[in-house]
């Protein structure tokens, strides 16, 4: 399981509560183990030639084995089609229109983002 080829790079902002709890989820997925992960919040974590931090913070990341560098839905997509418990939503988003309209819902939820993030980590910090 350690030895496989990891052929898709996952850019996230481990400094997000929302992010951190997704991205652990499919972290415990079975063909997760093609999938790098890398938190972009962590500035001693060098990134590959192409990505900028801020852009990455801001808005999710996948780079794929032929080195291109995909974004916001569609780099959910890609993630999906590599773990099977999820390849329904990849076949879904693959219909037309669908990936637009998860853009569109993608972009709607990047501005409350923060404040999301901020009323998860006060509800943590509860328990």
């Amino acid at each position: 399981m350690g030895d496989a080829p990891r052929d898709l790079t996952v850019y996230f902002d481990g400094s997000c509560p929302l992010c951190r709890a997704e991205i652990g989820h499919y972290r415990k997925q079975r063909g997760a183990e093609t999938i790098a992960f890398v938190d972009v919040s962590d500035a001693d974590v060098p990134l590959a030639c192409g990505i900028d931090r801020d852009a990455a913070m801001a808005r999710f990341h996948v780079r794929e084995s032929d080195g291109r560098l995909l974004s916001g839905a569609e780099a959910f997509t890609r993630i999906w089609s590599r773990l099977p418990a999820w390849r329904w939503a990849s076949r879904l988003s693959a219909l037309p229109g669908v990936t637009s309209v998860l853009e569109f819902g993608y972009r709607a939820f990047l501005p409350v983002r923060p404040a999301l993030s901020r009323m998860l980590r006060r509800f943590q910090s509860r328990g």
